[in-house]
């Protein structure tokens, strides 16, 4: 009995401690970012992170309505698996933003300053995590540089967007990236 209290004792001490140490880097990683923010910079961030959803929505569309009027029924497959990974990721962000409730960066941490303040619970980023799995989905589907370059680059700018606005921590965005890939590897059976 008494090893399993010192077992217990131990893991809790070093979930909490290494749980602290993630705060710790993340925090100082953005302090960093808002130390170094422009008014522009500030405002390119804000379109980036503001039209994620758009983007997320109107990949699957286009893909549908290409697909449609070319009475490609590949083309249609592809836009029904990419709208499933990204709406699966949403609904298991949402289910882990209700289980873990990790609070803003800037409510955690008094003194730091977000450019905004959301009001729902930071852990992982949905914005992240639907990007990531929206790019994944679509690199899956078309496997062509030109389909997976400015895939990432758009979803790792949305990360990076989250991250520069204060409104998650570096751990949020890099769970959020990988629940979204995830996702879209797991729902690969969908495709064509």
């Amino acid at each position: 009995m008494k090893v399993w209290a010192f077992i217990l004792i131990l893991f809790t001490y070093n979930t909490v401690d290494a749980q602290s140490a993630i705060d710790k880097i993340d925090l100082r990683i953005l302090e960093s970012l808002a130390a170094k923010r422009t008014m522009q910079q500030t405002k390119v961030m804000r379109v980036i992170s503001d039209a994620n959803n758009y983007v997320n929505a109107a990949i699957p569309i286009g893909l549908f309505v290409a697909g449609a009027i070319d009475g490609n029924k590949g083309m249609r497959q592809n836009a029904a698996y990419v709208a499933s990974s990204t709406a699966t990721t949403a609904l298991l962000n949402f289910a882990l933003k209700k289980i873990f409730k990790r609070p803003r960066p800037f409510i955690a941490h008094i003194g730091f300053k977000a450019v905004y303040e959301p009001t729902s619970y930071s852990f992982p980023s949905g914005h992240t995590s639907a990007s990531f799995s929206t790019a994944t989905a679509l690199s899956h589907a078309y496997p062509k540089w030109y389909v997976i370059a400015p895939s990432f680059i758009w979803a790792g700018s949305v990360g990076y967007s989250r991250m520069y606005l204060g409104v998650h921590n570096p751990s949020d965005v890099a769970v959020g990236a990988v629940l979204g890939a995830g996702t879209a590897f797991g729902l690969g059976f969908m495709r064509p």
